[in-house]
């Protein structure tokens, strides 16, 4: 095999035995979560289906009749400790430019580069983490 090929192994995070269980069980309730979609975004395709409260005064769904889909209620929320955790197990940082990089954490946190930052500065980004050892979310070839 040449040395182009060569497979690395994602950098994997050093989490407690709390935070892996809180994990697991936010998966399980991402499984069991319903899919949560607009009032009417069947009846009409300008409506989409990313999820707005329902607001009428005769709306059966604000009302919460049982033949309804469900509503968004904090009961779905997941575990606190693990809120805004990556699948992974990682923290995510959003960075902005390179010296964002320099206060973290490479066995806890992963970065997340912003839209808005363009290719000569990713470039930079990326190279600086890279040479961290740091995990980038967003990196695409690494």
């Amino acid at each position: 095999m040449s040395d182009d090929n060569d497979y690395k192994a994602k950098i994997k995070p050093e989490v407690s035995k709390e935070t892996q269980r809180d994990l697991g069980r936010r998966n399980e309730k991402n499984k069991s979560r319903p899919e949560f979609k607009r009032q009417n975004w069947f009846r009409y395709k300008r409506l989409g289906t990313s999820w707005r409260r329902a607001r009428g005064i005769h709306s059966k769904l604000r009302r919460g009749f049982k033949y309804r889909p469900s509503k968004v209620k904090i009961g779905f929320r997941g575990p606190k400790s693990v809120r805004g955790y990556h699948p992974s197990g990682f923290e995510e940082v959003l960075i902005q430019n390179v010296k964002d990089l320099d206060n973290l954490d490479v066995k806890r946190h992963a970065a997340r580069i912003a839209g808005g930052v363009g290719s000569r500065k990713r470039e930079m980004i990326m190279l600086k983490a890279n040479e961290m050892g740091l995990r980038v979310l967003n990196g695409g070839e690494e």
